[in-house]
């Protein structure tokens, strides 16, 4: 399903998924509330991975658009959308005291992290399995 919509999708998805064990298992040892620490860094990976979806989504909505001009307003609209949401996590974390606010933004920022690591990733996965050539 995901790579229907979009080709990096599912190496993104796994990006942010890989980021965040490396996280989860690097640092819980570290920290005195390990249930704040995990459920805030989860929370900010779901939220990446919703907001990687939600770009895919953006994207292949808005790439066949015959007016450039609605395109580029649609995508702008899109992307306060997908931020006024980040927010709200991040706001509704903190007030019901879900988990720690810095592994939350740890978690999204996993986003970043998966989408520069994606070529590489995807090039180290096409040589172990050996299916096609590098991108």
């Amino acid at each position: 399903m995901f790579r229907r919509l979009n080709q990096a999708l599912p190496g993104l998805l796994s990006g942010i998924v890989l980021y965040a064990l490396v996280i989860q298992l690097t640092g819980v040892w570290f920290v005195e509330d390990k249930l704040r620490y995990s459920s805030g860094l989860w929370i900010g990976a779901v939220t990446a991975m919703a907001m990687a979806y939600h770009i895919a989504r953006v994207i292949a909505e808005t790439i066949d658009f015959p007016d450039a001009e609605k395109a580029r307003m649609r995508i702008t609209a899109k992307g306060l959308v997908r931020y006024t949401g980040v927010i709200v996590v991040f706001a509704v974390t903190m007030y019901f005291d879900l988990g720690n606010l810095a592994t939350l933004f740890l978690g999204v920022m996993g986003l970043k992290i998966s989408a520069y690591l994606q070529p590489a990733l995807h090039k180290l996965i096409m040589r172990v399995t050996g299916k096609g050539g590098a991108s």
